[in-house]
């Protein structure tokens, strides 16, 4: 059983995005299993998400831009004696095959949704609150009461193109995550800030605490430098920032 509470807090756009589409595609794949009429609902109120962070990124260059990155950083590890290098050949070609595949797709990703009368339909109505009742889109309310397998058919073919992007995602946040470091740290009065090295490639802090402790984490900063505090919640009033010293584990991932 997991005893402790992990706060990520990523140190650029970029991964910042990432780890959005991380959590859309994490939800998006758990509503997927479900066979109730609000597991789809939340399963199209997610890809809805999906779809509007694509819009509004460009998406594909920034994962190539990535893969482009890491590529470069494995190859030149090659050299390191202490490296698996059959490891790291795998991981190479991993990355080289997942740019090769995102380089083959052409037009912008998610323009296939246009094709979708019903999912634009559940689109514009989308903005309206509650605006996808049965008496707004009996389309939609036809569809949601359908059989599992036609409705999961078509969630897997509006999720489709958007899937090489999550699985380069995937495989860019992993392999940031375990180029780590972590240290045990103490906060005085709930207050940490710590000083980054700008020449140094820093992605991603966290910070872990036991889940015993009646504290949340507020993480805050940028490429020099980030404060932590560590707050108490308080009904009704807003939370304030604990008055005892805190012990934590701090993760750098710097890659």
């Amino acid at each position: 059983m997991n005893t402790t509470i992990s706060y990520e807090f990523p140190l650029n756009e970029r991964i910042r995005i990432f780890i959005r589409i991380e959590q859309l595609f994490q939800q998006f794949n758990h509503h997927l299993q479900g066979t109730t009429v609000f597991d789809k609902r939340a399963a199209i109120s997610i890809l809805l998400d999906i779809v509007a962070i694509f819009k509004r990124n460009d998406l594909k260059s920034e994962v190539l831009k990535e893969l482009d990155r890491l590529a470069t950083v494995l190859s030149k590890m090659a050299a390191n004696q202490n490296v698996d290098n059959q490891k790291l050949q795998d991981l190479l070609t991993q990355i080289s095959d997942m740019s090769k595949n995102l380089y083959s797709t052409t037009g912008k990703i998610g323009n296939h949704i246009a094709d979708s009368d019903l999912f634009q339909s559940v689109t514009q109505r989308s903005t309206i609150p509650g605006g996808t009742c049965s008496f707004d889109l009996p389309e939609f309310h036809f569809w949601l009461t359908q059989d599992d397998a036609a409705s999961f058919d078509d969630l897997i073919q509006w999720s489709r193109p958007f899937m090489t992007i999550f699985e380069s995602i995937a495989l860019i946040l992993n392999f940031i995550r375990n180029s780590h470091t972590t240290t045990e740290e103490l906060a005085p009065s709930g207050f940490f800030q710590i000083a980054l090295d700008s020449s140094l490639p820093y992605q991603l802090l966290s910070v872990e605490v036991e889940k015993i402790q009646p504290y949340f984490v507020e993480i805050s900063g940028g490429k020099h430098r980030c404060t932590i505090r560590f707050m108490q919640p308080a009904n009704n009033q807003r939370p304030k920032q604990c008055a005892e010293n805190v012990p934590f584990l701090l993760t750098s991932c710097i890659i």
